[in-house]
């Protein structure tokens, strides 16, 4: 590890990160703070509620951004074994992976919130913690993988910060749609 990748521990016993980690974590936390921004405010039902044509809904994002962050956590640590053959998915798991979407009844906002922020802390301890942002493992089987591609941390990363930033827009329309709220502007 140089000089540039140290971590030490605060008074606060949270990681304290330099260097290219306290970049990807510094894009990943603002991006993270606009797409929770969305949802300031917010009743479940509307965070349930569909605004556009779209099956999206804030709570819903919210959760599969989530859900996604977990699941490259997971493979950073074990790598594809972690995750499913998506190229093997019966209807039932595409069912089960369309509830990922959505704010379910039993679900609420603020759990969804609390969710996220475990998951979040979780990747920022991971990447303050990793020896080698270049350790790669080959991609799942997925018909969106070129087969036998592999994924260093770092391209995990960026996948991160890219899908948590995508979802971040979408969340900013399906807002606006509801009530007229920005995050910006």
């Amino acid at each position: 590890m140089t000089g540039d990748e140290q971590t030490t521990r605060g008074l606060d016993e949270r990681p304290v990160v330099t260097g290219e980690r306290a970049d990807w974590l510094g894009v990943l936390a603002k991006n993270r703070h606009f797409l929770c921004f969305t949802a300031r405010g917010l009743t479940d039902e509307q965070a349930r509620r569909r605004t556009t044509a779209s099956e999206l809904c804030l709570g819903g994002l919210i959760k599969h951004v989530t859900e996604a962050e977990r699941a490259w956590g997971d493979f950073i640590l074990n790598g594809p074994s972690s995750m499913p053959d998506f190229t093997e998915m019966t209807d039932a798991d595409r069912a089960h992976r369309a509830d990922g979407f959505r704010l379910l009844p039993e679900e609420t906002l603020a759990g969804v919130l609390a969710d996220y922020a475990e998951v979040a802390r979780r990747t920022d301890e991971l990447v303050a913690s990793l020896s080698d942002l270049d350790a790669t493992w080959p991609l799942p089987k997925a018909p969106w993988n070129e087969p036998g591609a592999q994924w260093s941390v770092r391209q995990v990363l960026m996948h991160i910060v890219s899908e948590t930033a995508q979802h971040a827009g979408h969340a900013d329309i399906i807002r606006e749609s509801l009530d007229g709220a920005k995050s910006m502007g």
